[in-house]
């Protein structure tokens, strides 16, 4: 699944929403358990947006590759690329 720009920012706005949602919580002393299960709906939304940018910046690599076969400097780029995210 492609997302474009727009779709990318929306999915960030949303995020940055329920950041300033967890901030509320915290100055509240909501329950702890709450603010965690907030906190880990951040991570995985934040992991999502990671992931369809990585997605969309693969096909782009290996589109370039393909065309370009005697280069491998965008392979490089895209596993060092890959392995960034997975930090």
């Amino acid at each position: 699944m492609e997302c474009s720009k727009t779709d990318l920012l929306k999915r960030l706005r949303r995020i940055e929403g329920q950041i300033k949602g967890i901030q509320k919580m915290i100055d509240k002393d909501e329950c702890c358990n709450d603010v965690l299960i907030q906190i880990a709906a951040v991570r995985a939304a934040i992991n999502k947006v990671g992931g369809l940018m990585l997605e969309s910046y693969s096909k782009s690599c290996i589109r370039q590759a393909t065309e370009n076969s005697s280069e491998d400097n965008n392979v490089d780029e895209l596993i060092n690329t890959i392995l960034k995210f997975m930090k």
